[in-house]
């Protein structure tokens, strides 16, 4: 049996016998920003925080889901002073797929698997209460930390050369950058005058 193959029988053997659920596992304590704030003082708190991204809300309410990356694409369109400026909600994700804290942990992962994403928020009502990471779903077992790391490189290489494979065959591969859909920063595809990712040009198929 591949390593493939035996590495997601024991996750999900694990995973689905716990019946563990999105709140037993999720971050309570999540770092959040409010939508008016700037980009600049997004920056400033991921590095405070040691946080890679940042869940916007207003009165609990989420209002979208700022990273990393957004940061730095703007970087590239403004300037410092500009985006100091520039309210954070302006380049955060708007269309954002969420979960709920009585959720079984399996159907998340399956979320998060579908539309490529680490996190996922969890809400209740439209609330904000938790927020759903990779490292949540990785301290369930420890141990199969070191292969879920061998295993994303190994995926990620593959993905990578199939999509270059497709864009010498001419399958409409563009460039990297951020989805006109869904906001993401990803491969994208020329579609319908939008330049989309690939979950999103499926979606549109």
């Amino acid at each position: 049996m591949g390593f493939n193959i035996a590495f997601k029988i024991k996750c999900l053997a694990y995973i689905m016998k716990s019946n563990i659920k999105v709140g037993d596992v999720m971050t309570r304590n999540f770092v959040s920003i409010k939508p008016n704030e700037s980009v600049v003082s997004a920056a400033k708190k991921m590095i405070q925080k040691r946080v890679g991204s940042l869940i916007i809300e207003e009165k609990k309410k989420l209002m979208g889901l700022v990273t990393q990356r957004d940061i730095i694409y703007a970087l590239i369109k403004k300037s410092k002073n500009e985006l100091a400026k520039t309210p954070v909600i302006d380049i955060a994700v708007k269309k954002i797929t969420t979960t709920k804290p009585s959720a079984d942990i399996y159907e998340a992962m399956a979320r998060m698997k579908k539309t490529k994403h680490r996190w996922l928020p969890a809400v209740i009502n439209g609330d904000v209460v938790g927020m759903l990471t990779i490292k949540d779903i990785i301290n369930l077992e420890p141990e199969l930390l070191e292969s879920i790391s061998a295993m994303t490189e190994i995926r990620e290489e593959t993905e990578k050369r199939n999509k270059i494979e497709e864009s010498r065959k001419g399958k409409g591969f563009e460039t990297e950058g951020v989805c006109d859909e869904c906001g993401n920063v990803d491969i994208l595809y020329r579609m319908d005058g939008m330049m989309v990712c690939g979950s999103c040009r499926e979606a549109i198929d």
